[in-house]
């Protein structure tokens, strides 16, 4: 079949299934026709039939934003138009609007910028509040505290709770909820605790005693790459006295020691606390518990708010508390040692 004839057939209704002109005759001859947006009409203009002309129509739609129109265009209804909608939203910024585009509502609450008032131990400052979010406060920060420790290495061979066989895991049990009047933990167990053999043995831990030597050693905490005002001490490695005080006795670190430390902070409200590690360790909050990892264990972690314990600890705002702080590495083969903080002296401004 030639070109020709088949234009003729196409022109008679016949349906190839290819997209190509119609013919016609008579030069300017108009005839009815149909598209998705409605009836309209075709021109016969040089021996083909135009695409057909449909009159730009429109038709009631809605979105989630609400009513609008449709229109359609070249046989095909597009995209229902709705004028932007705005409806009342709030995040931590305070009071702002949504605005609903393209069918949805954003996920952003648009709220102007907000500013407060903030301040640290070290003077006063601002923040802002953008992308619902508060940013950091701009008030000078407070240089890492250096926390004076005294350490004091013992022998498995003249202390029997270091290296002995007792069971792994926490030991709560080991001190009172009170420092005693030296500001040493005070021995709980009732003779003796799972992991411990007696009040005079215990009492040895944290005082000078004819079977340990001490020495002092200081802990130097920076602040934290994502966050300035948290100071941390990080060590998956704390052996602080191998080859010094009584010596390492043939194994590759000196495993079997204490450390006390302890510092005094103004409560602002807001600061935390936490620590990482293994053997023991208990910190205390003007004078009273607050973490309780006693025991010969594998790295436990524990963290406090000192805002939801300000009440039970007697904490006020603008006053100036101790924080002692005792660790134990007990036991072989790993001592792991970390700890966060907010809290900060005063004195160490600039």
């Amino acid at each position: 079949m030639s070109l020709i004839v088949a234009l003729l057939a196409t022109s008679c209704g016949s349906r190839t299934g290819l997209d190509v002109p119609q013919v016609c005759r008579i030069e300017g001859e108009q005839r009815a026709c149909s598209t998705a947006c409605g009836a309209g009409s075709q021109i016969c203009s040089g021996g083909l039939w135009e695409e057909c002309n449909v009159s730009t129509v429109t038709r009631s739609c809605s979105t989630l934003c609400g009513g609008g129109e449709q229109s359609c265009v070249e046989g095909e209804w597009q995209a229902c138009d709705v004028p932007v909608a705005m409806r009342p939203c709030a995040n931590d910024c305070g009071p702002g609007v949504q605005s609903c585009t393209n069918g949805a509502w954003q996920a952003a609450c648009d709220t102007p910028l907000v500013q407060r008032d903030c301040s640290s131990v070290c003077g006063p400052g601002h923040e802002s509040c953008t992308d619902g979010k508060w940013g950091r406060c701009d008030a000078p920060q407070p240089k890492p505290p250096q926390l004076k420790a005294t350490v004091r290495d013992f022998s498995p061979l003249t202390h029997p709770d270091f290296e002995a066989h007792y069971p792994s895991g926490l030991d709560l049990g080991i001190v009172k909820s009170q420092l005693g009047d030296d500001d040493t933990p005070v021995y709980a167990g009732m003779p003796k605790t799972p992991s411990t053999s007696g009040a005079f043995n215990f009492n040895q831990w944290y005082h000078d005693a004819p079977n340990n030597e001490s020495a002092p050693l200081e802990l130097k905490l920076t602040p934290s790459e994502d966050e300035p005002s948290l100071f941390e001490y990080s060590n998956d490695f704390f052996f602080p006295i191998d080859n010094e005080l009584m010596g390492n006795e043939g194994r590759p670190h000196n495993y079997h020691f204490t450390l006390q430390a302890s510092t005094t902070f103004e409560f602002r409200g807001g600061e935390v606390f936490s620590f990482a590690g293994d053997d023991d360790m208990w910190v205390f909050v003007n004078r009273r518990l607050a973490i309780n990892l006693g025991g010969t264990h594998q790295r436990a972690s524990a963290d406090i708010k000192l805002d939801t314990i300000a009440s039970d600890f007697e904490l006020a705002r603008g006053g100036v508390y101790p924080l002692h702080f005792f660790f134990a590495e007990r036991h072989t083969v790993s001592s792991t040692f970390t700890l966060r903080t907010t809290i900060a002296d005063p004195g160490s401004c600039d």
